[in-house]
Parts: C-alpha cells; structure tokens; sequence
C-alpha cells in the first residue's frame, strides 16, 4: 500500500463561530473539556479540582474531587472513572468515589514532567503525552521559543507496567486521539503546528506519518466527534516572530527566552476551532474576534454543541455547531 501523504492546512476561508454562552466555573484554567455519560462537562481548574457542570439549563458546579495539582487533559472511560494528566503528578485516574490513583509518575526512572493529554483504547489501553523534558507547564512558553522537541507519545497497557515510548523527540507534544477503528493515533505538536499519526495497525503499524500540517495556529487538545472528525482547539494563531524564532540557531532561542520570560503573556483576543477528516481535509475551520474569550486549549462536541475551554479563562463557552464547510 502507497503510504499517504501528509495534507497542508488549507479551507476558503474561515468561518464564524456562533455566539458563546458562557458557564462560570469558580476556577480559572479549564485546559481541557470532556463529557460524561450523562451528558455533563468535566474540566479541571488551577488550584487542582476537578468540576462538572450541564452544557445547558441552570449552571450548577459541583466538584468530583481534587488532584492536588494541576489537571490538564482528561478521558471518560467506559466504567465511569476518569483519566487526568496532571502537570505536576502525572497521569492519575479518578474514581466515581472521588478517589485519585496514581497510574504513572515516571517514565524509565525520570519523573513524569508536564502530563498533558490522554485517549483511552476500547481494551483499556491508554494513549497520553509530556509536552516536554525541560519546561513545566507554567514555563510552557520557553519550550516554544527555545524549541526542545522533547515532547513523548507514551502508551500504558491495561495491565499497567511500564509505559511504553511510542514517539519521542516531539515538538511539545500536546492532544492526543485516537481513530474510530482504533487503527492510528495522532498527537498535536503545538510547536510544529501539525498533527502526527502513528499506525497502530494494518500494513503500516508503528509506521509514523503526518495527518495535517501547517496549520493556522498552535494546536492543543484533541478530541473525536461526529464521523470521524478530529476537533483541535487553536490556542492562538501563528506569528511571525516566533516562525522566524524557530529557524534561528539555538543560543538566539534561549536568548529570546530570557528576555521574554519575565513579561506578561497577552494571548490575542480570538477563539479559533478546526474540524478535521480523517483523511486530514479540513471540514470545519470557525473564529470568532472579539468574543471575550481567549486562548482556546480545549474543544469537545456534545448534542449538537461546540464546549470549548482555555488556560487562561474564568469558565467554559458553549456554542451551537455549524455545518462543515
């Protein structure tokens, strides 16, 4: 079989996201949003807790439990429990009970260093990410800038153990999907603005290739919806500072680190989603300016619905979802 190609980011033009509901969540810092089987929004929130809340009618938070650290991505699994990628603890798993298990904190001795996202296999296997070996996430700007391609695609088997390196020397390895038949699992690296696959099965297992490439901004979580569709939330567009950063000789990027490292990050004002095919044609490619709601890290689709999260923000957004393009 002729491997196929990797696909260029590329649609007539973006289109508009609808209005944004916003839910208040108490919290700030709803990285990744997920749905659970009763059809509430989970995230987790800087100061370690874990929240839940209905996408519509009143807006009622209540707290599932608390990691006591900071959770980034999350999975649903099949038995109710959750997957959490916890930056400071790393992977975690949170029973109904509200119990926090520990399922991995180092990978071949070294600590596990900024857990970021997850995606469970239908066997149990789970698929996650370290978007880097050098920056926490409170430094996650300096593994941009200095570009370290130290991210990792890890896989945990069911029965535990000692997880797998499945892909290593990432470009801050960030959301992480698995196809509908399973057969590959893609990773976002933010700071190469593309999505990796790796076969998982047929004639080209554990062969590596690109889903899409040279996309309009930095990707962050992942998430499947409806036929197949890949969803990745835009933390912010491209700029042309840091394109040319990236090509300069390393001293020049630790450099610039330093001097960027005590200013304050200004995310531009902008809520951006893509819709991506299987294939890696873009389906759906919606913005909205202006929409008081910043730096979209998390996008998930539910009942006809868009729930979007950020890093940065006080609550979730919940849109109506338009169709393809």
């Amino acid at each position: 079989m002729t491997p196929r190609l990797s696909v260029t980011a590329r649609t007539a033009g973006p289109g508009v996201l609808p209005p944004l509901r916003p839910i208040p969540l108490g919290g700030t810092g709803p990285e990744d949003v997920v749905v659970d089987r009763e059809g509430r929004v989970i995230t987790g929130v800087a100061d370690g807790r874990i929240l839940r809340a209905r996408p519509r009618g009143p807006a009622r938070v209540e707290q599932i439990a608390r990691t006591g650290g900071r959770p980034l991505g999350l999975e649903v699994l099949p038995d109710g429990r959750l997957l959490v990628c916890d930056a400071e603890r790393g992977l975690l798993r949170v029973t109904p009970e509200a119990d926090v298990e520990d399922l991995v904190d180092r990978v071949a001795g070294e600590p596990l260093r900024f857990c970021s996202s997850a995606a469970a296999a239908a066997d149990g296997t789970v698929y996650f990410t370290a978007s880097s070996r050098r920056f926490g996430l409170q430094e996650w700007l300096g593994d941009l800038m200095e570009r370290t391609a130290t991210g990792r695609l890890l896989r945990l088997l069911p029965g535990g153990g000692e997880p797998e390196v499945l892909l290593d020397d990432l470009d801050f390895a960030n959301g992480v999907v698995l196809a509908e038949d399973e057969s590959w699992v893609a990773v976002a690296e933010t700071g190469a603005y593309r999505l990796t696959r790796l076969w998982l099965t047929g004639p080209r297992t554990g062969q590596r290739d690109t889903l899409v490439e040279n996309l309009p901004g930095f990707p962050g979580n992942l998430s499947r919806g409806t036929d197949g569709t890949v969803w990745v939330a835009l933390a912010g567009p491209r700029q042309r500072p840091l394109d040319w950063l990236r090509r300069a000789p390393a001293a020049v990027r630790r450099a610039a680190w330093r001097a960027a490292r005590p200013l304050p990050i200004r995310p531009r004002p902008v809520a951006r989603v893509l819709g991506i095919g299987p294939g890696g044609r873009i389906r759906h490619d919606l913005r909205r300016r202006g929409a008081g709601y910043r730096m979209v890290t998390g996008v998930y689709e539910h009942d006809g619905m868009l729930i979007l999260g950020s890093l940065l923000e006080k609550g979730i957004v919940v849109c109506e979802l338009p169709g393809p393009v």
